[in-house]
């Protein structure tokens, strides 16, 4: 008997390939291979909001060969995704085979390995319609809000925007906090620290912990007047060690990850994007090549789970693991298990875990590339670590008085009585060793310091932050994370700073504050996060998907029809400012565009003058040198134009010459490999921007990070600019990583 088996994936097919026997086909599908038009609404809201599928134009080949396979075949196996987004897939191949779904074979699997494929291919099962009516669900209301929402933007506010139904509440996330920032007022308050110098001559720092007996908050001591009196009234005096605790503390490890853990982690570790991280672990997951005997290997689990949950068959193999290569004090007697705290339901039924733990990160590093053994590394570490022992810390405090008992100061310590699962984690945690002294032993404050510090605003959100804040609300899952938020960032509503961080831009603003104040049920938190919990009914078949969508099409439809009559494009996209035109004489307004505010003339079209209204792009024009030079194609003057990246120069002969010219944003960083050119800020093909040599092509040296100018003491490569405050070599293999300097910004 021929059976074929189709996937999503060419690079999961060639790993499946390698687990069956003769008689098996394995082709994949290319993603999906049906969805609605790109052109049109594509669902009948008249028709309880059927929707109108159409095969993509992209995959009548794909479509062609799966069919032919499928006549050949004695049985088809559908293996897409064990998600909802994998269901539909299924069904929808199912269709375009014209295959009855209620009889179709379907098979599901979180890790790519035999023992897995094995078992599904024993106990298939038919397509679960609930799963692919809750991602129909999904589907059509996003297209819904998406089709019917943007038009309206696109009439009053400026064409090509867009608005969707979890995009447009993230982005209300980032303008608000952004708000928040921008409100915050910075208060002073003071700490005060003492360096205390033992009989022995030793020293530890402590700081003032509380005031006759009542312990100080962060804001208690609020001047410098406050903190001066206090150092004064300690002058001269003595102390004296009041308290010395010890106590052990067992500390557990972490559960492994979840998608949302995950992506957290790795942007804070290891700087990427909640995309990249998934984009990466879907290369794990589908199988890398290892050579030799093993071939291709999914190396982890599946990626998009809520789950914190492990197989039995991993616990064994991790046991294993950590007895051989750690020892039998490091083991566990029973395996260890977590619970899901996460709002939602679970799309999977595993954490992201190795799929086999005698696969160490270094014991493949050689055949992955540098990322994928750094995301490898981290997803490794981690759900070994979950069944290693406790880390076991020894915990001491020393309280230290003045004589007259007023003031108290505290000093905290720790160090480590048994490493535990922090052995799988070298220097995860610094000791902090304090001397050793006894009740009633007399110390010298050899210092006592005042510091100021001031209240700081909340931080703008981050890739890591920002899936916290989604996951938290119960906006949005796993699968919708990292789409959501490169598809606001495409949109140009954010862009993210030298630290990776998003702030909004004006056409961000604009279109957040419209959705706000006009179509508050689209951004409002509370609704997103039900229309999630609507899908997990649907997803579990207690609710019907069409009397879902009806519930809410119905206010929505109603409230677009009045907003398209009454919104202004004039009110919503105008500012009158008190300036005239330089070229006709006529009023200058401020005025919002897709790609933000610039100001232009009231005598438009007959008079086009425009001005940025950026003070960043007005400090780009001010810095250019020759705006008056001559075109090199026809020999007319270039004009400073204005784009969706900023200022460029342009031929004043357009339409006739289309000659354009970028503008060099300098680093004033020259450039160690030709020692001719400078590095300046360029921008790729996807809209990231790079550091790279002015002399290309002649020179191609290029960063991803902002150089510093330095030379780095270990290889003397460029030192750049990393994640919190740091500088790192620009060389890789080189390792050095350092404190960044004061001056980051231009």
């Amino acid at each position: 008997m021929s059976k074929l088996v189709i996937v999503e994936s060419p690079t999961k097919a060639k790993t499946i390939s390698k687990f069956l026997g003769r008689g098996y086909t394995v082709k994949s599908s290319f993603g999906h291979i049906r969805d609605l038009p790109k052109s049109k609404l594509g669902v009948d809201v008249e028709n309880n909001f059927e929707p109108k599928y159409t095969n993509s134009r992209d995959k009548s080949k794909v479509i062609t060969e799966l069919r032919a396979a499928a006549k050949k075949s004695d049985d088809v196996y559908f293996a897409t995704d064990e998600d909802r987004e994998g269901e539909a897939i299924s069904w929808h191949l199912a269709h375009v085979l014209k295959l009855d779904p209620a009889t179709s074979k379907r098979i599901t699997f979180h890790e790519i390995t035999k023992h897995a494929i094995t078992k599904a291919l024993e106990e298939p099962r038919t397509i679960d319609m609930k799963l692919v009516d809750a991602q129909q669900a999904r589907r059509v209301l996003d297209r819904l809000v998406g089709y019917k929402l943007s038009p309206l933007l696109w009439s009053k506010v400026a064409r090509g925007l867009s608005a969707g139904r979890v995009q447009s509440v993230t982005m209300r996330l980032i303008v608000e906090r952004e708000r928040e920032i921008e409100a915050f007022d910075s208060q002073e308050y003071w700490s005060i620290t003492t360096q205390f110098t033992t009989q022995d001559g030793e020293t530890f720092e402590a700081k003032l912990h509380s005031v006759s007996g009542e312990k100080l908050d962060k804001m208690a001591i609020g001047s410098e007047k406050e903190s001066s009196a206090i150092v004064k009234e300690m002058d001269g005096n003595t102390f004296t060690v009041s308290s010395v605790k010890t106590k052990d503390k067992n500390r557990q490890p972490q559960p492994p990850y979840r998608t949302s853990t995950l992506q957290q982690d790795a942007n804070n570790k290891l700087g990427f994007s909640s995309k990249q991280t998934m984009r990466i672990a879907q290369q794990l997951y589908e199988g890398v090549q290892l050579g030799g005997k093993d071939g291709q290997v999914g190396l982890i689990t599946y990626m998009r789970t809520d789950s914190v949950n492990l197989s039995e068959k991993f616990l064994e193999e991790a046991n294993a693991y950590i007895h051989e290569h750690f020892g039998k004090d490091f083991q566990i007697d029973d395996p260890r298990v977590f619970s899901k705290k996460a709002k939602g339901a679970q799309e999977a039924h595993e954490a992201i875990r190795p799929t086999h733990a005698q696969f160490s990160p270094e014991s493949i590093k050689e055949h992955l590339d540098t990322k994928q053994f750094k995301l490898y590394d981290l997803i490794w570490k981690r759900a070994m670590a979950t069944q290693m022992a406790n880390a076991v810390l020894s915990q001491n405090s020393i309280e230290v008085s003045t004589g007259d008992k007023k003031y108290l100061f505290r000093a905290s310590g720790s160090t480590i009585k048994f490493e535990g699962f922090l052995k799988m984690y070298p220097g995860l945690s610094k000791e902090v060793i304090l001397p050793e002294l006894k009740e009633k032993e007399s110390v010298n404050a050899a210092a006592i310091t005042p510091n100021q510090h001031f209240t700081e605003p909340p931080a703008r959100y981050s890739d890591a932050t920002l899936v916290k804040a989604l996951e938290e609300r119960g906006i949005g899952r796993p699968s919708t994370y990292a789409p959501t938020i490169a598809t606001i960032e495409k949109r140009n509503y954010m862009k993210r700073n030298d630290a990776k961080r998003f702030a909004p831009t004006d056409i961000g603003i604009l279109v957040n504050d419209l959705l706000v104040e006009h179509f508050p049920a689209i951004v409002d938190y509370d609704f997103t996060a039900k229309v999630e919990d609507d899908l997990d009914e649907i997803a579990e078949g207690k609710q019907e998907w069409n009397a879902t969508i009806k519930e809410f099409y119905g206010p929505f439809e109603k409230l677009l029809e009045e907003k398209q009559k009454t919104l202004s494009k004039k009110e919503l996209t105008e500012e009158s400012i008190d300036k005239q035109c330089p070229d006709c004489g006529k009023d200058m307004i401020i005025k919002a565009g897709r790609f933000g505010k610039f100001i232009a003339c009231t005598g438009y079209p007959e008079c086009r003058h425009t001005e940025p209204a950026d003070d960043e792009e007005k400090k780009e024009e001010a810095a250019v040198e020759g705006v008056d030079e001559p075109c090199e194609n026809c020999g007319k003057p270039m004009a400073m134009k204005h784009g969706r990246f900023g200022p460029f120069l342009g031929c004043s002969g357009y339409p006739d010459c289309k000659t354009i010219k970028s503008i060099e944003k300098k680093t004033g960083v020259g450039c160690p490999t030709c020692g001719k050119g400078e590095i300046v800020v360029k921008r790729s093909k996807r809209g990231r921007n790079f550091y790279g040599c002015n002399q290309y092509p002649d020179c191609d040296q290029a960063y991803w990070s902002k150089p510093t100018g330095a030379a780095c003491p270990n290889c003397k490569a460029l030192v750049v600019y990393g994640p919190k405050d740091t500088v790192k070599c620009s060389d890789k293999e080189c390792g050095y990583k350092a404190a960044a300097p004061e001056e980051k910004e231009d």
